[in-house]
């Protein structure tokens, strides 16, 4: 007996869930993700301009947005940052757009010799003329 009793009791607890579908809790609307507010600094200070010559120098990828992460300063800030280094030739571009420009540091250029191929002589042809 005890077994039609759980049965009947799941089976009442089914057809209570099935004939409520449109008296369920309307769902809310998600307030979407907030991002964090950024509190970059608008100068630079002695410290981080020294950071600056220091590390920045010897990144193997500097763009404007790599800059202000690491060094949590602003966007133009940033930018006068780039040019500055440009200016001092610490940095060189690899690739400049429109929109992005991507730097890496400055590394001695080293030149090499090309080796000068020898030249082949060119046989000369002789025609078989015989004269008369």
């Amino acid at each position: 007996m005890a077994k039609k009793e759980e049965t009947s009791k799941k089976d009442s607890a089914k057809k209570e869930s099935s004939s409520s579908g449109g008296k369920q809790k309307k769902k809310k609307w998600s307030k979407g993700k907030v991002r964090e507010k950024l509190n970059n600094n608008v100068w630079l200070d002695k410290a981080t301009s020294d950071k600056l010559i220091k590390e920045v120098s010897t990144y193997k990828v500097i763009t404007l947005s790599v800059i202000s992460e690491r060094l949590k300063v602003n966007g133009s800030v940033a930018r006068r940052a780039i040019r500055d280094l440009l200016a001092k030739k610490l940095i060189r571009p690899v690739i400049q757009s429109t929109t992005q420009a991507i730097y890496t540091r400055a590394t001695p250029k080293i030149f090499f010799k090309p080796k000068k191929k020898k030249k082949k002589k060119k046989k000369k042809k002789y025609s078989a003329l015989i004269p008369l």
